[in-house]
């Protein structure tokens, strides 16, 4: 069992295993009824089948057959009533586990949202939150289940012959095992190599189908149009092959195990007609008993073989939930201790599949209160700098701290410390007041009214047909621009959080709007520590310091005056923005 794929793929798990310890009793409930429902139904047939031998012998005494009338009764009716239980508490163990699974997943892939393309295609995502956690359910479900309770059947039977003939136990102990393992292990061995050639055809056909039909135009202009068709007919009809050996194995490994059933049955026959004599009553009617029960109980190992073949389909799932990064939990509870400073401390950041440093060796202090403008070209790393102070990503080496504490270790809690007002600010499709109380769902109707005053938008929103209870469009498209900025700004005096990023929100603003927004801005966040990104200098004269950013390094700083009189290319900037060059 040790070769099986799926337990080599389990032997370093830290997704699936995990849960058989949280929720081992309610597994446990589990794998009871789903005994008992079979046992029921062996149990069912042994008495039936005593009952209607006695029966047929004419007791003399209605009593010879109350008892086995009453446990027909009552095997009867617990094996519907096992199975439906069984149902129960297994789906609840498996949706259990797959929604703490799903959890967990969103959890892994929310931790570098931003940049997820980084390391998965769409097709990886849709397959991870879909395919591979479907599989996953199925595994314990189909699979683990199913052939937990046929081993535990399996010791049982063994035992219970064993009482009456240990030659005999033996002998169906090695019938049973031919079933419970042999042919599992064979169908994983032989159908295993042709699942992994027929996902490699099927993986192979739709890449180059889908190539193919986006240039089928080439294919006709070359006029090779024939030779296009034959290759698909030649790799559907290698598809084919592979999935005709696979059904074929799958008769004949059935067909063989209903053979080692029907001689489970004769051996059954002729073991109790030895180890029970007699003619009518007495000892011969146990053997009907005996050589009934085995049809039900044949049903708990019968598929046991497609189980274990189905686990050659798992184990890619659990490969891929594995290789997923571990996301560790440093969100701290406790509230960061004033001074808010942002120290950057020899920091470099680059992304796996570039090895160029988008930021190199960045050394930045931002004290709290400070207004402070970063500037730079397209793909200088401003933007990827905003990710690293929110905590987003995590630095290749060095460090980005906020009070001393590293920014992806305080996790969600970082939005009670930073907001950020972005480019296109997005509103929700729900009521205005929604929309606002996104950041603090506990805010005071009073002091929603009073930061949409500060902002501008109390006049606006009062003459709307319901006021705060008007429903926005999808993305806010009701609302201009500037209008969408103000009550992104709204929500970050509703938040009420100290320090505020500002990624180039201007942009696609007309001057008179974004000269509005900007004093707007700067009054109403007076307090707090403003980080603004931009490459406008509207408003520039506004900051206490300015950096620019060239090439992932710092190239000048100091505040605006300062630049203006001994920066010259800070000077020449300025010229160009203002239209003067």
């Amino acid at each position: 069992m040790h070769n099986i794929p799926l337990f080599k793929a389990l032997e370093k798990d830290s997704w699936i295993r995990p849960f058989l310890k949280r929720y081992k009793k309610t597994m446990i409930a589990a794998l009871f009824l789903g005994f008992m429902t079979f046992f029921c139904a062996g149990a069912l047939m042994f008495t039936s089948g005593f009952l209607i031998s006695r029966s047929a012998s004419i007791p003399e005494n209605i009593l010879l057959v109350y008892v086995p009338i009453v446990l027909t009764r009552a095997f009867g009716i617990g094996r519907p009533v096992f199975r439906y239980v069984e149902r129960l508490v297994s789906h609840n163990w498996v949706l259990k586990m797959t929604s703490q699974l799903r959890l967990k997943l969103y959890n892994t892939l929310e931790k570098d949202a931003v940049f997820f393309k980084r390391h998965y295609s769409l097709g990886d995502v849709l397959g991870l939150l879909a395919e591979d956690i479907n599989h996953i359910q199925n595994l314990y479900l189909r699979t683990i289940f199913p052939t937990i309770i046929a081993w535990i059947l399996y010791i049982f039977v063994v035992i219970a012959l064993g009482i009456f003939s240990i030659p005999f136990a033996c002998l169906m102990a090695l019938m049973l095992f031919s079933i419970a393992v042999v042919l599992p292990l064979w169908s994983v061995v032989v159908n295993g190599a042709r699942q992994e050639k027929e996902k490699q055809l099927k993986n192979e056909l739709y890449s180059e189908l889908t190539d193919n039909v986006i240039g089928v135009s080439d294919w006709i202009f070359s006029q090779r149009g024939h030779e296009y068709v034959n290759w698909h007919d030649q790799s559907e009809k290698s598809l084919q092959d592979t999935q005709a050996h696979l059904q074929k194995f799958n008769r004949r490994r059935d067909f063989l195990l209903q053979v080692i059933v029907c001689l489970i049955v004769i051996a059954l026959l002729f073991w109790t007609s030895q180890q029970f004599p007699g003619n009518h009553g007495g000892p011969a009617n146990w053997i009907a008993a005996f050589v009934l029960s085995a049809l039900p109980l044949a049903d708990a190992f019968s598929g046991l073989p497609d189980a274990a073949q189905e686990t050659n389909i798992y184990k890619d799932s659990i490969k891929r939930l594995n290789n997923l990064p571990i996301i560790e939990d440093y969100s701290t509870k406790k509230v960061l201790q004033e001074p808010l400073d942002i120290k950057i401390d020899h920091l470099v950041f680059r992304y796996e599949k570039n090895s160029t440093e988008v930021l190199n060796n960045l050394n930045l202090t931002i004290s709290q209160g400070e207004k402070l403008a970063v500037l730079g070209r397209s793909g200088s790393g401003k933007s990827t700098l905003v990710s690293l102070i929110r905590g987003d990503l995590v630095p290749t080496s060095g460090s980005v701290q906020l009070a001393g504490v590293a920014t992806e270790q305080i996790g969600d809690r970082i939005s009670d410390y930073i907001g950020v007002i972005q480019q296109a600010p997005y509103l929700f499709h729900t009521t205005i007041l929604n929309n606002l109380r996104i950041g603090n769902e506990q805010a005071e109707i009073s002091e929603v009214w009073e930061v949409l005053r500060r902002v501008g938008l109390e006049q606006l929103v009062k003459e709307l047909p319901e006021g705060l209870n008007t429903m926005v469009d999808e993305a806010g498209l009701r609302f201009s621009g500037g209008e969408r900025h103000r009550m992104a700004l709204a929500r970050i005096l509703l938040k009420d959080v100290p320090i505020v990023l500002l990624d180039e929100p201007t942009v696609g603003l007309d001057p008179i709007t974004e000269q509005a927004l900007i004093d707007t801005f700067f009054k109403q966040l007076s307090e707090k520590t403003i980080i603004w990104v931009t490459h406008h200098l509207q408003g520039i004269d506004k900051m206490q310091r300015v950096i620019f950013i060239e090439d992932g390094q710092l190239e000048m700083s100091g505040t605006p005056d300062e630049l203006a009189k001994s920066n010259s290319r800070y000077r020449k900037l300025k010229a160009i923005d203002e239209g003067n060059f």
